[in-house]
């Protein structure tokens, strides 16, 4: 697995945590059972791509990079949701990208 596919696989991953987060926020409001299988899908996807990362990358890169899950959550959360997000908030993100960047570069 060449450098650039396990970064696309890295970032596929984080999204797809994120998107499992806003699939159980979508059947929080809405009930329906087809968001709680697309959270549980997505969730069960990122969680497989984790495990395949595992065995290319190091645990003290791919745990960490976890993180940016947390940065696609924030922009759901403004873009699908329309919560409001405060400055405070994108500190952090700046933050995790910054730590990111120290942990893959």
């Amino acid at each position: 697995m060449t450098d650039s596919w396990m970064v696309v696989v890295l970032i596929a991953m984080t999204l797809c945590g994120a998107m499992g987060g806003a699939g159980l926020k979508a059947y929080a409001t809405s009930r329906k059972k087809l968001h709680v299988l697309i959270g549980l899908g997505f969730y069960g996807t990122g969680a497989l791509l984790n495990i395949v990362l595992l065995k290319f990358l190091p645990l003290t890169v791919v745990l960490p990079a976890n993180a940016l899950t947390y940065v696609w959550t924030l922009l759901i959360a403004k873009v699908a949701f329309k919560e409001t997000v405060g400055p405070l908030r994108w500190l952090g993100v700046i933050c995790i990208m910054g730590g990111l960047w120290f942990l893959v570069g």
